[in-house]
């Protein structure tokens, strides 16, 4: 029963961090220059039909606390009514979508890029510590969290797509192959400074874990450095590491506005950045609660993961009650 309650525990936790996060958005309307209606109007002539539509379907004759709670009932059935700007009366469910399909395939490709450089390039850091590869690593992972994501991304467009025209410059392509092929720049992009976060992340776990004395035990027991690394230094990473990468998937959900402006892929980040930039406030709410809703869902999946990979938080875990 013990897990279960941490589980509920820590869901229950979310679901009221959502909630905050929802008034808080909500407000965004009413924080907004000038009247409501004048902002859910946007360049639209006032017409009174047009007025008295907006007011009824916003219920903007109600108190503030009715207004939100009809907002979130709306909200919980993905309705966030239409777009005043972006996209003039799109509803802004559809709108955000195919956007956040993309955003997130792009966080997912990033993610594992990441993964795939970040967790060997630490181990190695960490076993080799003080050597030429550990200050190699070191070195590069310094780099690499130094560098501004926008201008690596404008090179990176420059050289691979321009000069040597070997990926596509713009746009999402079409199929699962072209898709790959335009996500992969500005996948790297992105997995080039958050990979530099998991580096350094996964060389202290492993630094640790190499101090401990069971490594010593079992290296006396004389087992084999590829058993020993396997099955105490990799096992005993794995928490930590992982950790760090739910936070590594939540980053591209933000950082990649800057890539999507660079790279012309209609994502979610740049669907806000243009919701912004118009004060579109219902595709601003939308977008801003369901990246929300992601944070909060990832971080609920990092720590079930967390029971799963560590006997300590599972014994924490059952002794909650």
């Amino acid at each position: 029963m013990g897990i279960v309650t941490f589980v509920l525990r820590r869901l229950c936790g979310g679901l009221l961090l959502l909630l905050a996060l929802s008034l808080l958005i909500f407000a965004l309307l009413a924080a907004s220059p000038g009247s409501p209606v004048e902002t859910l109007l946007g360049t639209r002539p006032a017409t009174p039909e047009l007025v008295n539509e907006l007011r009824g379907r916003y219920h903007l004759d109600d108190p503030f606390a009715l207004q939100y709670l009809h907002w979130l009932s709306d909200a919980v059935r993905l309705d966030f009514g239409l777009s005043i700007s972006v996209q003039t009366g799109t509803p802004v469910a559809d709108m955000i979508y195919g956007r956040t399909v993309l955003s997130a395939e792009l966080a997912v490709y990033c993610l594992l890029l990441v993964l795939l450089l970040g967790i060997p390039l630490g181990v190695t850091a960490g076993i080799r510590r003080g050597r030429t590869a550990d200050r190699s690593i070191s070195l590069l992972a310094t780099v690499g969290f130094g560098a501004p994501v926008y201008a690596l991304s404008v090179v990176l467009l420059y050289v691979f797509g321009v000069v040597l025209g070997w990926f596509p410059v713009y746009g999402a392509g079409e199929g699962f192959a072209d898709r790959v092929t335009h996500l992969t720049l500005p996948a790297v992009a992105l997995a080039t400074v958050l990979s530099a976060v998991l580096i350094r992340q996964t060389r202290a776990a492993t630094l640790t874990v190499m101090q401990q004395d069971y490594i010593t035990f079992a290296r006396l027991r004389g087992l084999s450095p590829r058993r020993v690394l396997i099955h105490y230094v990799l096992r005993n990473c794995a928490p930590p590491v992982v950790t760090s990468a739910g936070i590594l998937l939540i980053a591209p959900l933000s950082a990649g506005i800057f890539v999507e402006q660079v790279f012309s892929l209609p994502g979610a980040g740049s669907l806000l950045l243009a919701a912004v930039t118009s004060k579109d406030v219902p595709v601003v709410q939308g977008v801003a609660l369901l990246l929300g809703a992601l944070v909060v869902l990832v971080n609920l999946l990092v720590d079930l993961l967390g029971i799963l990979l560590d006997p300590r938080v599972r014994l924490y875990a059952a002794g909650e009650d």
